[in-house]
């Protein structure tokens, strides 16, 4: 019985990682090579970050549009604000750096 459970922990381990790997593999991965310019370096390692935020802003706008359909499916009037706070917090991670290059612009 014991190994039973241990392969079904070990199972749940397994699909639970499964969703990262694969969200880490689709991202964009940039080379930040130091050999030249030490400028580009740096340039590359925050193009390589602003890609992980917009990852990370894609993944909250949507949990945010699941949660507003959750919402108007259960006529939740709370669970709806928080969907929509998600989803304005989702749009504002996932274009961070065009506001940003607005703004210093």
């Amino acid at each position: 019985m014991k190994g039973a459970t241990r392969k079904s922990a070990l199972a749940k381990r397994a699909l639970a990682a499964l969703p990262v790997a694969a969200a880490l593999s689709a991202l964009p991965m940039q080379l930040a090579w130091a050999a030249g310019d030490p400028l580009t370096a740096v340039n590359n390692l925050s193009t390589f970050i602003f890609a992980l935020i917009r990852a990370i802003g894609l993944i909250l706008l949507g949990f945010g549009i699941v949660q507003v359909g959750l919402s108007l499916k259960s006529h939740d009037p709370s669970q709806r604000a928080n969907g929509f706070l998600t989803l304005a917090g989702g749009l504002v991670i996932t274009f961070a750096k065009e506001i940003l290059d607005f703004i210093t612009a």
